[in-house]
């Protein structure tokens, strides 16, 4: 999920003390955790990137009932401040891996960097700073592809992708600068993130402002840990905002939520959120203040100058998408992060997608958590993703 909706959960669980909600269970690997316990096989992989970050992988190859064959591969990509776990809070029957699983896909599960399966490097000690040195720009030129690289070397298919919030942003990123569509076959969006100046939750608002680079409040704290102090104490100061009400838990972030169990939610919060880098929150408000898709600012023109050769940070060109790549983009009425007017610009931006390559799907009462807890997804969202992904 966004910046602003994770900011919402934390915030609520300092604000009443509620230690719980930042509680994770032990790291006993996703397979074990959430997946064979429902009845399906399911193999652990590290895979490392080329910047030396090792990342868990899962891979659910088969459905309940078995069944072998030639499978098409599928990655599904979390958004930030979780991991994979989040695709596997509600029973099988409403879990879009195993629906995909039990459809005949060959399911593939992304963790990203600095979550609690992928705290690895070969030389960064994720207790250093120097661990914490990325942004979601990162993502983009390492995660992604090395992952991609992964299931492509093990399957030897082109690969569908699913990616929600921040993992539509990593995934429009790359295919605006032309990476991963070689072995690309679809993509499905779900509550797409590109242009976020149209947010309209007061605290999300508030910490776009905050997380500037020059923030004092984290300064010289690398990870941004919801677990820790420092970040419980920079979420109380944001409580302290006029207008700022931290005792609505979801809706006020995520816009009004209409299908959401509440054992789910309860569940969601003993397992989520995760660590990120405090550098990629601020390269998220960035995107929020300056209403560009670009990279990273480093603040100056000198250092952006260092960076990238040019004053300021280069432009992700959404319409340099390859036209004729197959896309599915589902958003909600009532999403405060992926606001529809702002999923509007990435429309816009697609305008010249080849019409029958362009699958759009607008669901009048979902906001932003629908997506991946609804328990009308299956029905909604997930039966329209499998019958897309058949298509192609």
């Amino acid at each position: 999920m966004a910046l602003c909706c994770f900011l919402g959960f934390l915030v609520f669980c300092f604000w009443l003390g509620l230690t719980s909600c930042a509680r994770s269970p032990p790291p006993t690997g996703l397979c074990a955790a959430s997946v064979t316990p429902q009845g399906y096989k399911c193999q652990e992989f590290e895979v490392k990137t080329q910047d030396g970050y090792i990342l868990s992988m899962q891979r659910i190859p088969e459905g309940r009932a078995g069944g072998g064959g030639n499978k098409q591969p599928v990655l599904i990509q979390h958004g930030v401040m979780v991991d994979g776990v989040t695709w596997f809070l509600n029973p099988p029957d409403q879990s879009l891996p195993f629906i995909l699983a039990d459809a005949g896909f060959d399911v593939w599960i992304a963790n990203t960097r600095g979550t609690r399966y992928s705290r690895r490097h070969t030389t960064l000690d994720p207790s250093k700073s120097e661990f914490w040195n990325w942004t979601w720009d990162e993502l983009v030129t390492s995660d992604l592809p090395a992952t991609f690289d992964f299931v492509f070397s093990q399957t030897g298919q082109k690969i569908h992708y699913v990616g929600h919030s921040m993992g539509t942003l990593i995934a429009l990123a790359s295919f605006s600068e032309g990476r991963l569509v070689d072995k690309l076959k679809s993509a499905a969006l779900l509550s797409p993130i590109a242009y976020l100046s149209h947010m309209t939750t007061a605290l999300g608002v508030v910490a776009a402002k905050a997380f500037v680079g020059e923030i004092t409040t984290l300064m010289g704290v690398a990870e941004f840990n919801p677990k820790g102090e420092a970040v419980g104490k920079f979420l109380k100061v944001l409580c302290a905002n006029p207008g700022i009400d931290c005792y609505d838990l979801l809706g006020s972030l995520t816009g009004k939520n209409c299908c959401l169990n509440a054992s789910t939610v309860d569940l969601f919060l003993k397992n989520e959120p995760q660590s990120t880098s405090t550098k990629n929150m601020v390269h998220l408000a960035q995107t929020v203040r300056e209403g560009v898709v670009a990279k990273y600012n480093y603040g100056s023109a000198d250092f952006n100058m260092m960076h990238y050769g040019e004053a300021s940070p280069p432009i992700y060109n959404l319409s340099n998408i390859p036209h004729n790549l197959p896309l599915f983009l589902s958003y909600g009425g009532q999403d405060a992060l992926s606001d529809p007017r702002d999923v509007g610009l990435l429309l816009d931006s697609l305008k010249l997608h080849d019409g029958d390559k362009l699958t759009v799907q607008f669901i009048k009462d979902y906001a932003h958590a629908d997506f991946i807890m609804g328990v009308t997804a299956k029905d909604i969202v997930y039966t329209a993703i499998v019958a897309f992904f058949n298509r192609q």
